[in-house]
């Protein structure tokens, strides 16, 4: 699978080689492994700088990539954990700004393996393996804050083992991962946006508090019965921002007028303005409203409705924009609608995973796209030509892979490229825009 990855790195290539042979837990999922393999490494996750926990279903991502860009805007160090990577592993681990270099990364994947097979084998995932070198790498890296982004729902996810958090947050909420976030368990809502609400909630801990977006109410029903101990604080309740020429916030503490970003997409907005609202309902580290809106300015995220820069890719298709999302579900569909509600017609290129919903991209865009093409999700089974034809009247033609689709069409239009997180990172390696 992409998520193991390889790497041109001997070191780093050799432990890539163990992670790709642990399990995805696909029947198994709670905290007791993670927990048992922090503590064979004297617990790490408990001597973390201030953290800034970040769960939803889109937008998490973003919004962990404004409070770096706002906290080193005020001259902090900040670390940061996302997930999955585009391209390279080490996009994972962020140590006081910079990726993890090749020989640190190898050494502490080696360490946390090691740690494991020293006593009785625990049976961790990759991803319990990544977190624990997350938090090994953090808690040994000088930093002033850490920046974690939730991989799948939050209370049994492998970073929810931090005790004290500085603040955390829920972003969007949608329908996504339904076989592990709606699977049957006693005791789960059985509504299926409250049950992902309740997953989400997971990462509340008492006396931190928790910055959403607002909710349908049985979303917040849940919300609200996991934050008893907590200070919840809630757009359009304890804080508001309205999004026209630029981000007008304001709370109890005042109102500030901060700039659009750089990300294109009014969502890109609204994940801005949750990141102002975590920094200024939290106590542990100060950012001054002009650190805020020079971090909105210079954020950077790629495959977010990224515009794609001159490459050997892009070089197929002269002459038209080539816009690139790894959204892959209805929430996501309807922020890429969005954006090009007010445009031309675009064509779509879309490769998608097979346990995706081929219309969360198509719906949304009807009468939006001149032609359909379908690529693979490379190194994963994806959805055929014909699982995308019912959710379109416009003919789906099949390509081998970007590029070729890229040289067949036709001259005039520009191009969106989505679908998958994991077509976006051979998007970017073939375009030469490796993440740094």
């Amino acid at each position: 699978m992409k998520d193991f990855a390889i790497s041109d790195h001997p070191g780093v290539a050799a432990q890539l080689a163990r992670l790709g042979q642990l399990s995805v837990p696909t029947g198994r999922l709670g905290l007791e492994i993670i927990e048992g393999l922090l503590a064979r490494l004297g617990h790490p996750e408990r001597h973390l700088p201030p953290v800034f926990h970040v769960a939803g279903t889109n937008g998490k991502g973003s919004t962990c990539t404004y409070l770096r860009f706002m906290l080193e805007a005020q001259g902090l160090r900040v670390h940061t954990a996302t997930k999955p990577h585009l391209v390279r592993y080490n996009e994972r681990i962020r140590l006081a700004g910079h990726l993890i270099e090749d020989d640190h990364l190898a050494a502490l994947l080696a360490e946390v393996l090691d740690a494991n097979a020293a006593g009785e084998n625990l049976g961790p995932s990759f991803f319990e393996v990544t977190t624990a070198a997350i938090f090994l790498a953090f808690a040994r890296t000088p930093a002033d804050a850490c920046v974690i982004e939730v991989g799948l729902g939050g209370r049994l996810d492998a970073t929810n083992v931090i005790p004290a958090p500085a603040a955390t947050a829920i972003a969007t909420l949608g329908i996504d991962h339904e076989a592990f976030l709606l699977r049957p368990e006693d005791g789960a809502p059985a509504d299926p946006l409250a049950r992902i609400a309740w997953e989400k909630a997971g990462i509340t801990r008492p006396g931190a508090p928790l910055i959403t977006l607002d909710y349908p109410a049985q979303a917040e029903e849940q919300i609200a019965a996991l934050t008893a101990q907590s200070p919840w604080l809630r757009r359009n309740r304890d804080w508001f921002a309205t999004i026209a020429e630029a981000i007008h916030y304001r709370d109890a503490q005042g109102s500030l007028t901060l700039p659009l970003p750089q990300l294109a997409g009014h969502h890109q907005a609204e994940n801005a303005a949750l990141a102002v609202a975590i920094l200024r309902h939290q106590s542990s580290i100060i950012v001054s409203p002009e650190a805020m809106a020079q971090g909105i300015r210079a954020a950077r995220w790629p495959a977010r409705l990224q515009a794609l820069r001159p490459g050997p890719l892009t070089a197929l298709a002269p002459a038209r924009a080539i816009w690139l999302d790894g959204g892959h579900n209805p929430d996501a569909g309807l922020a890429i609608a969005r954006h090009f509600a007010q445009s031309a017609p675009v064509h779509l290129i879309i490769g998608m995973l097979a346990n995706k919903d081929p219309g969360a991209i198509l719906t949304p865009l009807a009468g939006k796209l001149r032609s359909v093409s379908v690529v693979p999700a490379p190194g994963h089974d994806a959805h055929r030509p014909e699982d995308f034809a019912a959710h379109t009247a416009l003919p789906v033609r099949p390509f081998a892979d970007v590029a070729q689709a890229l040289v067949a069409l036709p001259p005039e239009g520009d191009v969106l490229i989505a679908g998958s997180l994991y077509l976006a990172g051979d998007v970017l390696a073939r375009n030469a825009e490796v993440p740094d």
